[in-house]
């Protein structure tokens, strides 16, 4: 691809090439990403999230236009991630995106819960970059995968900064928006839930662990072990119709070194606002990486 000069110093020139990378998780799963690669052995990681992928979303909508599949609340954050990846490589730091398991080009089944399996995904994610003598000096999640890079920090800590765009905190809501009324007496007697699209062609089904999974994953415990070291950073829209913007004042309540920077007027996908979201992440990433010591990995 052709070389990206930085918006901070026109007559500065990166050269970024882009490869695949194929990682396998801890239970053997070939988990696919796309490397951003600069000069620098710099790099960010970047976690999509729900039903959402590393790749553009414009494909993705077509699809669902041909084929009418159902609109996920995280379906636009493929090119938030994209537009992210473009802009750090443009500071000359690498970056990798890539898709969890059972989701995008990575192999196994899609789970609706999965957010310990995720943070593991991560952490296959995080050693193998590490092995290979990266620098990684930030994890960003858009909306679960938020979530996801949260629960990566409160359970390691080789990460000095954490983005967390948009995540839950309340996990206990916004279930029945996608599952329906009563979804809790559905699945006690059924086992299992099938979600469907407006077409009523299926689409997922929720299995009664797999929604355990996500009730039982302890946000308020988590976002506390986050150690003091970690430097997280939580965006949120003001106008989230997806996840309240009470959660990410929640999040700023409970994570010990957190700052919190919420967009006025921008919905969950942070439409019109995608420069000034841009804006935020690049700048808490520039005012701490240089000053920011590697912390010792523990693989």
């Amino acid at each position: 691809m052709p070389p990206e000069k930085s918006p901070q110093s026109p007559d500065m020139v990166f050269f970024v090439s882009e490869q695949r990378v194929v990682i396998s998780n801890k239970h053997g799963e070939k988990l696919v990403g796309l490397l951003h690669q600069t000069s620098s052995k710099k790099l960010v990681i970047l976690c999509h999230g729900f039903q959402a992928t590393k790749m553009l979303s414009e494909m993705r909508e077509i699809i669902r236009l041909l084929f009418g599949h159902w609109i996920s609340e995280d379906s636009h954050d493929d090119s938030i991630l994209v537009d992210l990846a473009a802009a750090i490589t443009r500071e000359g730091i690498s970056a990798y995106r890539f898709d969890f398991a059972g989701n995008g080009e990575s192999e196994g089944e899609f789970q609706y819960g999965n957010y310990r399996k995720e943070a593991d995904d991560l952490r296959s994610v995080v050693s193998y970059f590490l092995k290979q003598k990266y620098d990684i000096i930030a994890l960003i999640g858009h909306s679960k995968g938020g979530n996801a890079v949260l629960l990566y920090a409160s359970m390691y800590h080789d990460v000095p900064m954490v983005v967390n765009i948009s995540g839950r905190f309340a996990l206990e809501r916004g279930i029945d928006g996608r599952l329906g009324k009563n979804f809790m007496q559905r699945i006690e007697k059924d086992g299992y839930i099938d979600v469907r699209n407006r077409k009523g062609e299926f689409e997922y089904r929720v299995t009664k662990a797999s929604l355990q999974d996500r009730l039982s994953t302890d946000t308020l415990l988590s976002s506390r072990a986050i150690s003091k070291s970690c430097r997280v950073l939580t965006i949120h829209g003001a106008k989230d119709e997806i996840v309240p913007v009470e959660d990410a004042r929640m999040f700023a309540a409970n994570i010990p070194n957190h700052d919190l920077r919420i967009i006025a007027e921008a919905d969950h996908r942070y439409t019109g606002h995608e420069q000034e979201l841009t804006s935020l992440v690049l700048d808490f990433i520039k005012s701490h990486h240089e000053n920011t010591l590697p912390l010792r990995p523990k693989l």
